[in-house]
């Protein structure tokens, strides 16, 4: 492997081709100082001397993979995340992912801006690879409006997340929906919801555990399709009676789906956000006779038996009804998921995902035939890039784009397993899944920084990347719809006939 110095400064990367969401090119492509020089054929840069070359013949040069919602060392439900933010993104870069975007989550009542900061001083020593933060409103106040105007302007955020479940812990109501999506409105921000009816699921928590059932299948069966599927319809409505985009993370049943593809096809600005594990396993699990093996498997939302599910979403995303993949990577071992093995509503909620991804899609979406190369990369890389307003340093091979770069072998195969993942869990739900695709190389800002199945990354590499407010690809329609849809009132005469005053006396 080169030195970091080498491998930062010149790098060719020879006879491959070049995938971008909308076309595919055998090219080689050059790299300087972090950046994407010179994409062309036969590209001979000079001086040969220091210049590292990959050989990427018969193989795809792809941008690298932008993983949006991840939770690395995430204090929730009693206990933390097992990936911290170098073993997450140290696992990211190995299955292709060379970006993250992670939530700051404050408590109820306690300061946006000190989550942000917070949040960053936990990733900043440790990030192997670049990141960004989304941020969480858990209340609502003058100061929550204030501090959001603050982490758009001077901290680089331009997505806040609202929960509409998890009950006295994050969930808002309508009122508090309505008054952040019109704060990320005017702030030019990406408002995204948690999209599962909090109230319906505190009841039907209580009424499974009345029924003695208390273990993992109990979490599924108090938050059926239909709990996600209402809010995320409520979340919709509200988005669009105010003009404000809605990004709706971890979709994980065909209702909730189909809500964000009706709403699409009439024209709603409205973004769907299926996982890793929403794609690649499902909820059957949850029945499964060891109670490790169906407690691995429990988040919210729960994937969902019907064992259908993943084909529909996968096909979905094909065709742009959903638009981008994350993962929700939120891992608990199994001593801590059995914080809950006398009553499911204490198993911590959270699933492995950023180091399969990429390889998951690939397999069940390009392997498949659902999906070809370009949209892969567009619903693993660009679309995110482009709606959080990376693009195109991110989500592109391009001249003056990062060099965040994927060597891709798509006829070679891995098989997944906590055995061999980088993942810092004891537990992988997609143990045993043999995928097509696997990444070669991965590139962070020109530095080789996994090849081969050796790493050359350090802790504290990656970079906070700032995210500019009103991204094009969003707010461009929504601008356009400020002009042109607002409603008018209608000229009429006055009424100048009498007026009744009649009082109403009471019975």
């Amino acid at each position: 492997m080169p030195s970091q110095t080498v491998a930062q400064q010149r790098l060719l990367i020879k006879g491959g081709k070049v995938v971008n969401d909308d076309h595919s090119v055998v090219a080689d492509v050059y790299v300087e100082d972090g950046v994407v020089r010179r994409v062309g054929t036969n590209l001979c840069p000079e001086p040969p001397s220091g210049l590292l070359v990959l050989d990427a013949t018969n193989k795809l040069v792809i941008p690298g993979g932008i993983d949006t919602h991840t939770h690395m060392q995430f204090p929730f439900m009693g206990s933390r995340s097992k990936d911290d933010f170098y073993t997450g993104t140290k696992a990211a870069i190995a299955g292709g992912t060379t970006m993250i975007i992670d939530f700051a989550i404050p408590q109820k009542g306690c300061s946006l801006i000190e989550a942000f900061d917070t949040w960053k001083s936990w990733a900043d020593p440790k990030v192997c690879c670049d990141y960004a933060l989304h941020v969480g409103v858990t209340w609502w106040s003058n100061k929550v409006k204030e501090e959001m105007k603050s982490l758009v302007q001077s901290k680089g955020v331009n997505s806040f997340k609202m929960f509409m479940a998890y009950k006295d812990l994050y969930m808002v109501n309508d009122e508090v929906l309505y008054e952040a999506f019109s704060q990320c409105k005017e702030l030019g921000a990406i408002a995204q919801v948690h999209a599962e009816n909090g109230e319906l699921i505190a009841q039907g928590a209580k009424k499974m555990l009345a029924m003695g059932i208390t273990g993992p299948e109990g979490h599924e069966l108090c938050r059926p399709e239909e709990v996600e599927a209402e809010a995320t319809q409520r979340a919709i409505t509200i988005a669009n009676v105010i003009n404000c985009p809605l990004f709706v993370v971890h979709v994980m049943s065909k209702s909730a789906a189909r809500v964000i593809t009706n709403a699409r096809r009439e024209g709603k600005v409205v973004y769907g956000e299926p996982i890793a594990a929403s794609l690649g396993t499902d909820g059957t699990n949850y029945w499964n006779k060891d109670w490790q093996h169906a407690a691995g498997h429990v988040m919210g939302p729960p994937l969902r038996p019907d064992p259908s599910t993943p084909d529909f979403l996968m096909n979905l995303l094909a065709n742009d009804d959903l638009s981008v993949t994350g993962t929700d990577n939120c891992t608990f071992d199994t001593c801590q998921k059995a914080l809950g093995k006398d009553d499911f509503t204490k198993i911590p909620n959270g699933v492995n995902g950023v180091e399969d991804r990429m390889s998951v899609i690939w397999e069940k979406g390009v392997y498949s035939g659902k999906m070809d190369e370009n949209r892969f990369v567009a619903v693993t890389s660009t679309n995110a890039a482009k709606i959080f307003n990376l693009y195109p340093k991110k989500g592109r091979i391009a001249v003056g784009s990062d060099a965040d770069i994927v060597i891709w072998d798509p006829k070679a195969t891995r098989t997944i397993s906590a055995e061999t993942h980088h993942q810092a869990n004891n537990f992988n739900i997609f143990e045993g899944m043999v995928c097509h695709g696997v990444p070669v190389a991965t590139i962070s800002r020109g530095k080789v920084v996994y090849e081969g199945g050796t790493f050359n990354v350090t802790a504290g590499e990656g970079r906070y990347v700032s995210r500019p407010p009103f991204p094009p690809y969003v707010y461009k329609r929504v601008r356009q719809r400020d002009q042109v849809c607002q409603p008018v009132p209608v000229k009429r005469a006055p009424y100048t006939d009498v007026v009744s005053a009649t009082p109403i006396t009471p019975q």
